[in-house]
């Protein structure tokens, strides 16, 4: 399959390859905190590589993510096969990072596998919050900070930031057949799934697009209001990392 081709290469290398903003966002932390991301962020990537692999059927997708479950709990208990999970389970250990986010990012991905469409934003809040708030939940203990209501900060900068990413990736991933936008708001703006698969960007698609990001705006905003004084200076990853999604917003706003 390919999908675990790599997987016992460093963890760098697969970071190193990605080159996204991710990994640049966290380049100023000490070298321990560095190495700690970069295995994380090695973790992220090779879960989120099972439903991007274009060349794997869904029964397969389900197989290889049970599989990596499977092995991330071995290496919780004993050992995995996979020297990437036994390094992030010590990473896990070392900075104190509950095991929830991680098998919640799973679910996630497993969710991309099985819903091409979203009824509501609970249902898209919900896959959002599994997407991407877990991951700033695993970095903010490798951050460190001493105020809990940093946790709300990365569970909603993480709400916003896949937001931004979805209205970004809009077209690319309705050609793949993916439309992550609610239901519901296209009804509202009477916006149809065909005309976002014709690329007709019409008055309505203006008006919903102005909704969406307004939606994405006030995830920052929450972020923002959630960061306490004693935590800002901590946090400066994650805040290099929201200035930039939010030059993305204003783009897409533009």
């Amino acid at each position: 399959m390919g999908l675990f081709k790599n997987v016992m290469a460093e963890e760098k290398d697969i970071t190193v390859k990605s080159k996204t903003n991710f990994l640049y966002s966290f380049s100023l932390l000490s070298k321990e905190k560095n190495e700690a991301i970069n295995t994380v962020y090695a973790f992220c990537r090779k879960t989120d590589d099972i439903v991007d692999d274009e060349n794997a059927s869904e029964d397969v997708k389900y197989k290889l993510i049970r599989e990596w479950r499977n092995e991330f709990e071995k290496a919780l208990v004993s050992k995995s096969k996979f020297s990437l999970l036994n390094k992030v389970n010590d990473i896990r250990k070392k900075f104190n990072i509950p095991v929830e986010p991680f098998f919640e990012l799973m679910k996630g991905m497993e969710m991309d596998i099985q819903k091409k469409r979203y009824k509501n934003f609970e249902e898209l809040y919900n896959y959002c919050y599994c997407a991407a708030a877990t991951v700033g939940l695993m970095c903010i203990e490798i951050f460190g900070y001493r105020n809990k209501k940093t946790k709300e900060f990365a569970v909603n900068l993480g709400i916003a930031l896949q937001l931004t990413n979805i209205l970004r990736d809009l077209k690319k991933d309705a050609e793949n057949g993916r439309i992550y936008l609610p239901k519901e708001d296209l009804e509202k703006f009477g916006y149809s799934e065909e005309d976002l698969m014709k690329n007709n960007y019409n008055n309505s698609f203006i008006e919903l697009m102005k909704f969406e990001c307004e939606r994405a705006r006030l995830y920052y905003n929450k972020a923002n209001e959630c960061l306490t004084r004693e935590d800002k200076g901590l946090m400066f990853a994650a805040r290099i990392m929201e200035k930039i999604y939010f030059g993305i917003l204003e783009k897409i706003e533009k």
